[in-house]
């Protein structure tokens, strides 16, 4: 088992920056969530047509750019097929990154979000080395360190089109000095193959996503009939102990909610994990009552410390100020 020297528990991941604020995946949202006290922040990575990893959702970028403003790029509007799913929009490799970088964000949902459509048009979409740069010239200017927590995207499907995002996104991370289990860097994905792939060829931590439905994709592509909830007993854990330092888990996973978006009882799942020698980070944490239970409505400061009590090593949070803020009132009482 790898030895990891963590930040002081819990860790506070920016989650796609603080994207709570400003569009996410963009430096701004990087930066803020930064200042406003996030240990990690948290860039999804995909792939361009000539290699490069960047920071997106998704591989499909109508929803996050305003690439239907380009008409330069119209006749590249096409539908695939991406982890099963029919996709109609543009997709970032069929785009060298030069183009790319003509593109803006915009904010991924508006609806819920109207305050940060005021910043549409003004960010470029980055990429892994700007998002590293970022960290670096930040935790000299904040004095503590910046980690980074990368996801890959779809490795399966960036693999079937030659564009695998595992070796380039460890080829940026050697170039950089990031090497070693104690290095400020964990790579997560919701797929376990190219975890078990990363795991032979790293000691930075890895963590196993788990979502509360569905299956990891290359289980499908595999013939692998398990499911996401068959890797949450104590056998699947201990099997994920094997490959990975921690899981990522759908908050949901630890203390359920029934159709009326009422909390249930914590499962066992933390002590499970816990005793499998796995950290425990639980996403996504987010301020709206939209995604908050009854029980939270108004008072998403009471979600963390929920959370906090029960003793998870992490929190993916679109609101790190929030989350900080938590976690420096609890440490202050103990």
């Amino acid at each position: 088992m790898k030895t990891i020297k963590q930040f002081t528990a819990p860790i506070i991941i920016g989650h796609r920056g603080a994207s709570g604020y400003r569009p996410e995946h963009t430096l701004a949202a990087y930066e803020l969530a930064i200042d406003l006290g996030a240990d990690y922040i948290e860039p999804d990575l995909v792939a361009t047509k000539d290699g490069v990893l960047v920071a997106r959702h998704e591989n499909e970028i109508s929803e996050t750019t305003d690439i239907a403003q380009h008409p330069e790029f119209a006749e590249r509007q096409t539908t695939k097929i991406i982890d099963g799913e029919s996709k109609t929009g543009w997709f970032t490799e069929d785009f060298t990154l030069a183009e790319l970088k003509t593109l803006r964000a915009k904010e991924r949902i508006p609806k819920v979000r109207s305050q940060n459509t005021n910043y549409d048009g003004l960010f470029a979409i980055p990429t892994f080395q700007e998002i590293i740069d970022l960290a670096k010239t930040k935790s000299i200017a904040v004095g503590r360190t910046i980690g980074i927590y990368p996801e890959t995207k779809h490795p399966s499907y960036f693999q079937s089109i030659g564009l695998a995002l595992e070796e380039p996104l460890l080829s940026i991370l050697q170039a950089n000095g990031y090497q070693g289990a104690n290095t400020p860097i964990f790579i997560q994905s919701f797929e376990v193959s190219n975890l078990k792939y990363l795991a032979s060829k790293t000691d930075i931590p890895l963590v196993q996503l788990l979502n509360n439905t569905g299956k990891p994709y290359d289980f499908i592509v595999h013939g692998d009939t398990r499911i996401y909830t068959d890797l949450i007993t104590k056998s699947g854990l201990q099997e994920i102990a094997e490959y990975a330092q921690a899981i990522g888990i759908h908050k949901n996973l630890l203390v359920p909610i029934d159709n009326n978006k009422k909390m249930l009882s914590a499962t066992s799942l933390l002590s499970d994990a816990h005793a499998a020698s796995l950290l425990v980070h639980a996403w996504t944490f987010r301020n709206e009552n939209l995604f908050l239970s009854l029980e939270f409505q108004d008072n998403p400061q009471q979600e963390y410390e929920l959370f906090f009590s029960l003793g998870v090593d992490g929190v993916f949070s679109d609101f790190p100020d929030t989350a900080n803020l938590v976690k420096l009132q609890n440490s202050n009482i103990q």
